[in-house]
């Protein structure tokens, strides 16, 4: 079963996966890990991918992220078959296109939350005067306004992941790609930083979370579930829930 954005929708596609696939070990021993996926996601969409373990999620995460290649396959980001690409490119569209959020937060650690914000700006030669104020706005933003000059391990495990937020957002990504982000923490924490997703979505951005919990699955817009590497649903969940909703009403 594919996975495919509705053709009628008239926003642009963020990201375009025709008929990838992912095998591992030599050529004549292959070990296909993800089998003709087909995936389409649009500016503004919230997508969750879930599956147990071996569904294939890690090696999809990879590839969308431009960490890995297909074996076979398309995959046009902003309009781009980056699958084609060499690995300087690759780079260039990791810095650019993809903002990252991981679960073990990836701060380095004897910088600031400020510091940590601006290096990608910094890796994209940005003048420090931008690199400040677009890094203090979003310090601001996600709520660590008083962090700023904190040392990751001065931080709890929330407040370093909304310094990964904020650094992720400030090259203005194309895409928010998010490896499981609540992993480490604890189910209140985890709340709030679902609930800043949620604000970012509602503020246009793009977002596919890669998640083992049903609970922050279930905030997302759509839901899809991987299977032997291959897509077994995909879940509008929002009409999912009104066409609930209305059959309730009808009752």
């Amino acid at each position: 079963m594919s996975a495919v954005g509705d053709d009628r929708d008239p926003r642009a596609a963020v990201l375009e996966l025709q008929g990838i696939e992912k095998a591992y070990g030599t050529p004549q021993n292959p070990v296909p890990v993800l089998r003709g996926v087909d995936l389409c996601v649009r500016e503004g969409d919230y997508v969750a991918i879930v599956g147990a373990s071996g569904s294939g999620k890690s090696t999809l995460l990879n590839i969308l992220g431009c960490l890995d290649r297909p074996t076979n396959g398309s995959y046009f980001l902003v309009g781009e078959d980056v699958a084609t690409l060499d690995d300087l490119s690759l780079s260039r569209v990791r810095k650019t296109r993809i903002g990252f959020v991981f679960q073990s937060f990836q701060l380095v650690s004897h910088l600031t939350v400020e510091e940590n914000v601006e290096l990608p700006l910094l890796y994209a030669r940005v003048p420090r005067k931008e690199r400040r104020e677009r890094s203090r706005a979003l310090i601001e933003k996600v709520g660590l306004g008083h962090r700023g000059d904190h040392l990751p391990t001065m931080l709890s495990g929330g407040e370093c992941q909304r310094a990964a937020i904020a650094r992720a957002l400030v090259n203005e990504p194309a895409l928010i790609l998010a490896d499981e982000p609540t992993g480490n923490l604890d189910s209140k924490t985890s709340k709030e930083i679902m609930k800043l997703f949620v604000e970012l979505h509602g503020s246009g951005r793009t977002i596919v979370m890669i998640t083992h919990d049903p609970n922050v699955a279930a905030v997302a817009e759509r839901r899809i579930t991987l299977r032997d590497g291959m897509v077994a649903s995909n879940e509008n969940q929002r009409a999912a829930v009104a066409a609930e909703e209305a059959e309730c009403s009808a009752n």
